[in-house]
């Protein structure tokens, strides 16, 4: 939340999908996940930030059809190409 949090403070359009979290609500933010990962949605994005590793989220979808990806908890290891994957 605190990501998402400081993404909206700069002016970031925010989007978040998380299969186990269909929303929350943190102070004034009340935010609902989208209800499914698309290449559309994937494509859309200027980066696709993971900060949770689910073992339900097809990675290679997201490889496939993103810009670039930011890996926080290196979930993307073993997907190839990696030309767009950068591991923080």
């Amino acid at each position: 939340i605190r990501v998402i949090e400081e993404l909206l403070k700069v002016g970031a359009d925010v989007k978040y999908y998380d299969p186990w979290v269909k929303c929350f609500r943190e102070g004034s933010l009340t935010m609902s996940s989208e209800k499914e990962l698309s290449a559309g949605l994937v494509e859309s994005a200027d980066i696709i930030l993971i900060t949770a590793a689910h073992s339900n989220v097809d990675y290679g979808f997201i490889q496939k059809h993103a810009i670039v990806v930011f890996d926080t908890k290196n979930v993307m290891k073993d997907i190839v190409p990696r030309d767009n994957i950068e591991v923080l």
